[in-house]
């Protein structure tokens, strides 16, 4: 018979564990097509066995939307429950240096474009509530990892809620590369693992973080940096599926598919470690995306991936812009393995999590979002349009004029703001139901439900005070060319020749020509006495230079000049194994003001391609990245 006391330690055990409020992680991915998981079935090429596990734990759902076909303003909406047209953060350009906190209207246009879009919000002010601060007030644990593009210092995670962020890092993708070594300031690769992927790493933290909080509840929030560009991976991935492209496929990229496997194996590192640690009962999983797929770049001469099949990509308000993935797991409230049609959207999770989680609101607090719990427990969820606006041209594939839809059922509106005749709003109007594809612009023909969804359009940019495109005066219709509309006008900017500038800042290419590509600087028409050349600084002392490089095998030298240029050369000989990427480490015996650091490449070498060098004396140590 157990004792009195054992009984009342199992029932406060047990009540404890009921009152306990549950984990919860957010798991966004970049650029993630709807067709590029295997959810949905459009897709055999991509493989995505981990985000089919999470599925089979929860609720998928076919019609969920991001707020913008472009990140930034979807990931201000998940955090705030606000409409980018409210915010005035519609276009990613947080990673800038001009900090602008309020859209105003825009003040001149060229005179070929009838319209003149806003200017842009470029932080996420801090002033805002946000899905981070209420759990930290309700006493959760607060990380976030990965990928941000929302503001540096003072309008960084570390401002908006978190407690922790890795990598601390503002830009609009990975720093240099997926594949170590990477860019990060104070973020370095495991020197035990060779070529280290990003998100293996990103993974990795994130477990450590559950670890450490596995006691009390968390809000992990990992934006993954995956899949948006730089187009890279681990080397055997893309073998791996290079033997498996068909050509006639529209995915047919080995590099993509590989980049959307280790995205999906760092998911699968996720799920792995709420099991060992008994978590998954307690923890709610959100796993969705911020626009559509990459249409417009190019890699493996293709483009990443195909929205099929929808219309469009990232940065277009077709359905390919803004339908996205998405599967959500509540213990207690979502059934394992089930599928939704309810009609779902970034600005929803926070108002979902709020009134789930019974999280503390401001009376006064303003959200464009919905509760959409009854989807979730596979109720109806009352008919609300869900709302997207781009005030952009961004001559992407598809490209519209600046726009904004309303999605109602199954019908969808598109209002072109002054791009009719006289200034006048022009319209597209689909039946998603039976034109997935939007090829048939039903306008004309339905003037009456034009008039009726516009309405709500009218509505919503009035409630939201959104700022929006105002016609052109400057307008010359000699000038205009409609017949370019949704063309990609990308390719005619690559034509024109880039104008011509150093190789680095501070750096010289001697007696050969130096360029800066995608962080790399390249060297050519190389000769005898070529090299790369950098002034010290403030280096005193013995000094250790270490380099990325990748050129041909050989020996080949570096001269450091003590007294500057001036000075006599003293050197030094390396061994460049083979003609792959190698870091090199090279000791430098100087004694005093190490001047002018010199990198030859090995005699007959017709190339040399440098990612980064660091240089470290006792004192001091800089770093470059190019």
């Amino acid at each position: 018979m157990p004792s009195l006391r054992i009984i009342l330690f199992l029932l406060l055990t047990l009540h404890a564990s009921a009152a306990r409020k549950p984990n919860v992680i957010f798991i966004l991915a970049d650029d993630l097509g709807w067709s590029d998981t295997t959810l949905y079935g459009t897709t055999k090429f991509y493989q995505t066995p981990n985000i089919e596990r999470l599925a089979k734990r929860g609720v998928t759902f076919t019609r969920a939307y991001s707020a913008s076909p472009l990140c930034s303003p979807t990931r201000s909406a998940i955090l705030t429950g606000l409409s980018p047209a409210r915010t005035g953060i519609t276009s990613p350009n947080a990673h800038g240096p001009e900090v602008i906190l309020k859209a105003e209207v825009g003040k001149k246009g060229p005179p070929n474009e009838k319209f003149i879009s806003p200017s842009v919000v470029t932080r996420l002010q801090t002033s805002y509530p946000t899905l981070s601060k209420s759990l930290k007030d309700a006493g959760y644990a607060t990380g976030h990892f990965g990928k941000w593009h929302l503001g540096s210092e003072p309008y960084s995670p570390l401002q908006h809620g978190f407690d922790v962020d890795l990598p601390h890092w503002p830009g609009p993708g990975p720093a240099g590369s997926f594949v170590a070594p990477w860019k990060f300031k104070d973020f370095d690769a495991d020197p035990a693992i060779p070529d280290q992927h990003l998100e293996d790493r990103m993974a990795k933290e994130a477990v450590a973080f559950m670890e450490q909080h596995k006691d009390e509840p968390f809000f992990l929030n990992y934006w993954m940096f995956s899949v948006h560009a730089p187009f890279d991976a681990k080397k055997a991935l893309i073998e791996k599926h290079r033997a498996r492209v068909d050509p006639k496929d529209a995915q047919r990229s080995p590099t993509y598919a590989a980049m959307i496997e280790s995205m999906d194996d760092a998911i699968g590192t996720l799920l792995d470690a709420l099991d060992r640690l008994k978590l998954a009962d307690n923890t709610i999983i959100i796993f969705t995306s911020d626009n559509g797929g990459n249409m417009y770049n190019s890699v493996d001469g293709t483009t990443p991936t195909s929205n099929r099949p929808w219309r469009g990509g990232k940065a277009t308000l077709f359905e390919g812009g803004t339908r996205v993935p998405c599967v959500i797991v509540w213990p207690g409230i979502t059934q394992a393995d089930t599928r939704s049609d309810a009609m779902i959207q970034s600005e929803d999770y926070y108002p979902t999590l709020r009134a789930g989680l019974e999280l503390p609101t401001a009376a006064d607090q303003l959200q464009d979002g919905s509760n959409i719990l009854p989807a979730l427990k596979g109720e109806p969820l009352p008919e609300k349009p869900k709302f997207q606006y781009f005030p952009h041209s961004p001559g992407v594939p598809d490209w519209l004029p600046p726009s904004i839809s309303v999605h109602r059922g199954d019908w969808k509106l598109i209002r072109i703001f002054h791009g009719g005749e006289k200034e006048a709003h022009r319209h597209q109007l689909y039946h998603l139901g039976d034109d997935p594809g939007e090829t048939n612009n039903l306008a004309e023909t339905k003037p009456g439900l034009v008039k009726e969804l516009d309405a709500l359009i009218e509505n919503f940019l009035t409630e939201t005070k959104a700022v929006r495109p105002v016609p052109n005066p400057a307008f010359d219709p000699a000038k205009y060319r409609p017949e370019l509309e949704g063309k990609s006008t990308m390719q005619e900017k690559k034509k024109s020749p880039p104008p011509k500038k150093p190789a680095a800042p501070g750096w010289r290419a001697a007696k050969c020509k130096g360029e800066v590509k995608e962080g790399i600087i390249h060297l050519t028409e190389i000769g005898d006495a070529s090299f790369l050349g950098i002034t010290a600084g403030k280096l005193s002392g013995a000094t250790t230079v270490r380099f990325r490089i990748k050129a041909k095998g050989g020996n080949a030298h570096l001269d450091w000049l003590p007294d500057g240029p001036a000075g006599k050369a003293q050197r030094v000989d390396f061994t460049i194994k083979n003609e792959d990427w190698e870091e090199i480490t090279v000791k430098v015996p100087a004694t005093g003001p190490v001047g002018v650091i010199r990198i030859y490449p090995p005699p007959q070498s017709p190339a040399m391609a440098i990612d980064w060098i660091e240089l470290q004396s006792e004192a001091h140590k800089t770093r470059v990245n190019f």
